[in-house]
């Protein structure tokens, strides 16, 4: 899947992430990288970007690099997330570099580093658990 499609199933799927304007910037087996860009409405007091934003940006990271996994067919969800803030994200851009540490038939289990675009500092640090959704067979259809 190339970075253009890949980012237009990530915005359909996360509307929001095309209403912040993510993009997609990297993509191979089980990893993804999102830029977003610089945007006021994400800043908190302090001039940086905002908890919420952040947690946001990640999961939709993960998403990503879950996509790359399944040729751009993944229904899983975000079973849980723990989140460490380790510094200020700064006002944007932002980088995430979401990658699949261990898939499963059922779980999956990612991790996720958040920094300022061109800084090799960590802001943010997520693990995360998946679950995947089996889809329903044919003859379950109404």
């Amino acid at each position: 899947m190339d970075l253009a499609r890949l980012t237009e199933t990530v915005r359909w799927g996360v509307p929001l992430a095309g209403q912040w304007g993510v993009e997609v910037i990297h993509a191979e087996e089980g990893v993804a990288h999102l830029r977003l860009p610089a945007d006021a409405s994400l800043l908190r007091p302090g001039n940086t970007v905002s908890g919420p934003a952040l947690m946001g940006l990640a999961d939709v990271a993960m998403w990503a690099a879950l996509l790359t996994t399944t040729a751009g067919q993944d229904n899983s969800v975000t079973s849980s997330m723990n989140v460490n803030f380790l510094r200020p994200a700064g006002p944007g851009p932002l980088v995430a570099e979401a990658r699949v540490v261990k898939g499963g038939k059922r779980m999956l289990y990612g991790e996720i580093l958040i920094r300022a675009e061109n800084s090799d500092d960590v802001a943010v640090h997520c693990t995360t658990h998946w679950v995947v959704i089996a889809k329903p067979p044919a003859s379950a259809a109404i």
